[in-house]
């Protein structure tokens, strides 16, 4: 699996979020109930994510409609789901901070 991007925390609970060549994509920041709001590199707000019911995360579009999930994996890893279910990759806690992610 390739490295595809990585985030670092920011400041007051905000994520970062860069490509492979560590040019900044977008960033996170913190909304309601545990949920985050994501916005492109622009800051135009591109879709949020909310915790689910049963654990992890639902991740939506800016228009509210439902892209994927993420579920908790082995040793502190997070897979990423399409909204079909289908496993798109993973990502892995950074060395010092942060998440790395791959296809």
């Amino acid at each position: 699996m390739a490295k595809n991007g990585s985030s670092r925390p920011g400041l007051f609970g905000t994520m970062n979020h860069y490509d492979s060549s560590g040019r900044k994509t977008g960033y996170s920041t913190p909304g309601f109930f545990g949920g985050m709001n994501h916005y492109d590199a622009n800051g135009r707000k591109i879709g949020h994510s909310d915790p689910g019911f049963f654990g992890g995360m639902n991740h939506y579009d800016a228009n509210g409609h439902k892209v994927g999930r993420s579920n908790d994996g082995f040793f502190g890893s997070v897979n990423h789901y399409d909204s079909n279910g289908h496993k798109t990759g993973h990502s892995n806690p950074g060395l010092f901070d942060g998440w790395n992610h791959y296809d």
